[in-house]
């Protein structure tokens, strides 16, 4: 494991472009349902991909899989199925709520016990409250948290101002969309405790000769098979029912509608065939390499690697606020939600050096 908190920071901001910017080549699929698109994009982000990473970069996937211990796989395995519960659930959080407000009730408790649970669970909580270093990181984790807030705040005042005044019928609605908003954030921690509890299989790709910043590829393939198994039985579930199976095969029995919002039109379902297969598997590509990177930035961190779980996620969030910026989302707001949402950005950006800073600090102090 390299010890450079700084050179990690700058991985995960790497990463978080992938994630915040990986949903625009899905923009271009046309005349193919939600499920479609969803499943072609998870066979290449979380089936071959990972593989072929693994593969390619030497960490020898099927070697290391086959020697690593069978309970480890199968915890892994499994909190990659609740990760992908959590996945499947967070857009209809932002159904209910709105994009903002959405991702900033669900990754709030997302950042949170993704960050804070390892730890606890490996009895370095006191260590964390006793030294400097590790105070620093906790004071990051919840300045990350604040700017989540911050973010959110601005979303729900954007909102309010495009709907005017939100009336007593949708209440209840924003209750519901708190109650899925907090079951996704709770289950999309999964991933960040599937990548932990991986770490004896990065070991034995160490083992097996793997490079130091791919170790952890042969665990990604385990945590995401099981969130594709969750995510690719609902779509096929949903292909059956809407009878958009057809999608894959270039033709359709029913209409419904495509990413774009237009209506499908059967003359030109197989016209559409390849390029939507191809947008499908680049945003999947892309959407694993946010990973990707994420698990290089992990190896960089030091001691408290679990906190590339928060910094990952507040680049997440950054990048795709100044990508809905410049798509003109936040056109019309008026100047404090402006305000708000530069400040969230600046908020976000500095708890992931606050965090930096800590971790550096509590190396330099191991090595004392």
């Amino acid at each position: 494991m390299y010890d450079n908190p700084f050179a990690g920071v700058a991985l995960h901001a790497v990463g978080g472009v992938a994630h915040g910017t990986f949903y625009a080549p899905l923009k271009k699929v046309r005349n193919w349902a939600w499920e479609s698109a969803w499943l072609v994009q998870g066979i290449a982000a979380w089936v071959i991909t990972p593989w072929l990473v693994a593969k390619l970069c030497g960490s020898h996937p099927w070697a290391t899989l086959s020697q690593s211990p069978t309970p480890v796989l199968l915890r892994s395995f499994l909190f990659g199925m609740v990760w992908g519960a959590g996945s499947l659930t967070f857009g209809l959080s932002v159904r209910y709520l709105g994009m903002s407000l959405g991702m900033a009730v669900a990754l709030g408790y997302t950042v949170s016990l993704g960050t804070l649970v390892p730890p606890v669970l490996r009895g370095q909580i006191a260590e964390l409250l006793q030294s400097p270093g590790g105070r620093l990181v906790l004071l990051g984790v919840l300045i990350c948290l604040a700017g989540i807030g911050c973010c959110g705040w601005a979303g729900i005042r954007r909102e309010h101002a495009q709907t005017a005044q939100v009336s007593s019928s949708v209440r209840p609605r924003l209750l519901v969309g708190f109650l899925i908003a907090t079951f996704s954030g709770v289950m999309s921690s999964g991933f960040a405790f599937g990548i932990q509890s991986a770490q004896p299989i990065a070991k034995v790709a160490l083992a097996n000769g793997a490079p130091a910043i791919f170790q952890n590829s042969p665990g990604f393939v385990v945590v995401m098979a099981g969130g594709f198994l969750v995510n690719g039985l609902w779509c096929l579930f949903l292909s059956l029912r809407n009878g958009s199976i057809g999608d894959l095969f270039g033709r359709r029995g029913v209409k419904s509608m495509d990413w774009g919002g237009a209506a499908s039109a059967d003359a030109s379902i197989g016209r559409a065939l390849g390029p939507n297969y191809g947008w499908a598997t680049v945003a999947g590509v892309i959407w694993y390499l946010g990973f990707m990177f994420y698990g290089i930035g992990t190896t960089f961190m030091g001691r408290y690697d679990f906190t590339s779980w928060s910094i990952h996620l507040a680049f997440v969030i950054v990048f795709s606020t100044l990508c809905g910026i410049a798509g003109g989302e936040w056109r019309g707001a008026n100047r404090l939600t402006r305000w708000l949402v530069a400040g969230a950005i600046v908020i976000l950006v500095s708890s992931t050096l606050v965090i930096a800073i800590g971790g550096r600090a509590a190396s330099q102090a191991t090595r004392q």
